[in-house]
Formats: C-alpha cells, sequence, structure tokens
C-alpha cells in the first residue's frame, strides 16, 4: 500500500488527457459484481433496485450527518432481509445506491487498487446491509479499509 506521503505510482493514475468513467461503466461493474455473488445472494440482490448517480442526494447526506458528498460512496436504502416478514408490504423497493465521484475521488486518492475492484468492494458491502449484516459484522469478514 502506498504511505501517505509516498507519491502514488505513475501507472496507477489516470492519463491526464482521459475521461472519467462514466455512471454507466460504474453500474456495469457493479452489476456485474452482484452476479458474480454465489447463490442463494445473487437471487436475492437481483431483487434490488441498483442506483448509481454522481453525489448521494442532499436531503440523504442531510440526514446521515455528512459535511461532504465525497465522504458517502454507496448506501444500502431498505430493510435488510434479516428483519423482513412475507406479512409487511413494501413501501419502497430496496436500493443500493453507488456514488460515483465519491468512488472515483477515492480511487484516485488510493492508487493503488483497480476502479472494478473499489466498485466491487463498495457494492458488496451495501449489498451485505441487504442481508442484515452490520458494518462491524462485515468489518470481521473484510478488513478492506485496514
Amino acid at each position: 500500500m502506498t504511505q501517505p506521503d509516498a507519491p502514488l505510482p505513475l501507472a496507477a493514475l489516470p492519463a491526464p488527457d482521459s475521461v472519467a468513467p462514466s455512471l454507466e461503466l460504474i453500474e456495469a461493474l457493479a452489476r456485474d459484481a452482484v452476479l458474480a455473488l454465489p447463490e442463494p445472494h445473487r437471487a436475492a440482490a437481483l431483487q434490488v433496485a441498483l442506483r448509481v448517480e454522481d453525489f448521494a442526494p442532499d436531503d440523504i447526506l442531510e440526514t446521515m450527518g455528512f459535511d461532504s458528498p465525497y465522504d458517502l460512496t454507496g448506501l444500502y436504502e431498505g430493510i435488510p432481509l434479516t428483519e423482513k416478514s412475507i406479512s409487511d408490504q413494501p413501501h419502497q423497493p430496496d436500493v443500493v445506491w453507488l456514488f460515483r465521484r465519491p468512488i472515483l475521488e477515492e480511487w484516485v486518492e488510493r492508487g493503488d487498487i483497480g476502479l472494478a475492484d473499489l466498485v466491487t468492494h463498495v457494492t458488496v458491502h451495501e449489498f451485505a446491509h441487504h442481508f442484515g449484516w452490520s458494518d462491524a459484522d462485515i468489518a470481521r469478514i473484510d478488513p478492506w479499509w485496514e
């Protein structure tokens, strides 16, 4: 891993004349990550709406207490499977949100991981919440941020 004050390896940085990865590319990478999930997780994940936006909507950022829109790369919005009942009437579909600009910002800042790997990690993390895992559960299984 690159040290905080060390320069990023040139191969890890996008070329100066490159075009930033699009919303469509981020969505395609996320959909690939969902399709790669093992069963029965894949079937459950395919029932969740996937939204990719540049940034989280202001009301979400405000509700969650974020000062900067760059602080939130993804979000699960819904009722985890572990809390659902067949007698519950859905009020809205469960949604996994991915936020392109914060993901791209982290990708460039890290400089040590491919974009597909980062999108996959954020996607799987948010779907883990759909499956009923807490952040602590996810951290025990996936020490990604250490």
